[in-house]
């Protein structure tokens, strides 16, 4: 399962909030949403979140196996 848990700690290291993504850089309350509650979302989403964040892939995301 993909774990969007990082997002939300490098949010909080860069000092965005949830509401600057939405008003700042047009980011949807509904991907948003999909990230809140570990949805899929698109490769070219996750490349706009990195490019915004100054960060990488596994500051957004982490893979953590089911058992």
């Amino acid at each position: 399962m993909i774990s969007y848990e990082p997002f939300y700690k490098t949010l909080e290291q860069k000092g965005v909030t949830t509401y600057k993504l939405i008003t700042k850089y047009n980011i949807s309350r509904g991907l948003l949403d999909r990230l809140k509650h570990n949805r899929p979302i698109t490769t070219v989403t996750l490349n706009d979140l990195c490019r915004i964040l100054d960060c990488n892939v596994e500051d957004i995301m982490v893979y953590v196996k089911e058992e």
